[in-house]
């Protein structure tokens, strides 16, 4: 029997404990590049963190990885004006789009067939925004969007348990400054 190659796909990736079963569920079905780009992080510490450990896992279980340098400046320069939107508010949506516009670019340029995110994963981010911002990106970019919602059929519950076995570090916040202002300091 002759296997069909797999799709090229692209996933944006925000951390280990989002990315590690999000990369796992789709391994199956595509030739899978993670890829990090999350210019919203704040402080660097953070950044430096969840890229490392996200990073690292990818190096252990096979993944290819990419990593674009994060532009704070045009992501502030962005959300400008939506200091004190609430969380999951207009500045998460632009937010969203900042991320996936650069995931759906390098995708065009370098040959991958599609295009995804794992921050579907998290119950705290807005899966039918982010489908519908990724759809919107699809049509401009002429790239297909892989439209999920990975926090569906336990999907959570499953990302946390991997992550309680891989001992990953778990932020207590989204990642920008206003999210980390508005959660307060870790206890």
């Amino acid at each position: 029997m002759v296997e069909t190659s797999k799709q090229k796909l692209l996933i944006h990736i925000c951390c280990a404990t989002c990315a590690a079963y999000v990369l796992e569920q789709l391994r199956e079905r595509f030739d899978v590049t993670a890829y990090y780009y999350n210019p919203n992080i704040y402080p660097e510490s953070e950044y430096n963190i969840r890229r490392d450990e996200a990073h690292e896992y990818c190096k252990r279980n096979g993944f290819s990885w990419v990593e674009e340098a994060p532009d704070q400046t045009k992501w502030h320069q962005t959300v400008k004006g939506h200091e004190h939107d609430p969380e999951r508010g207009n500045r998460c949506t632009i937010c969203y789009r900042i991320r996936l516009e650069k995931t759906a670019n390098y995708a065009q340029q370098h040959g991958f067939q599609c295009f995804g995110t794992d921050l579907t994963i998290s119950p705290h981010k807005d899966a039918k925004r982010l489908n519908a911002i990724g759809k919107e990106l699809e049509a401009e970019y002429s790239i297909k969007y892989l439209e999920a919602d990975f926090k569906k059929a336990d999907g959570f519950k499953k990302a946390i348990e991997l992550s309680r076995k891989e001992c990953f570090y778990r932020q207590h916040y989204c990642g920008c400054i206003y999210s980390f202002r508005s959660q307060g300091p870790r206890k």
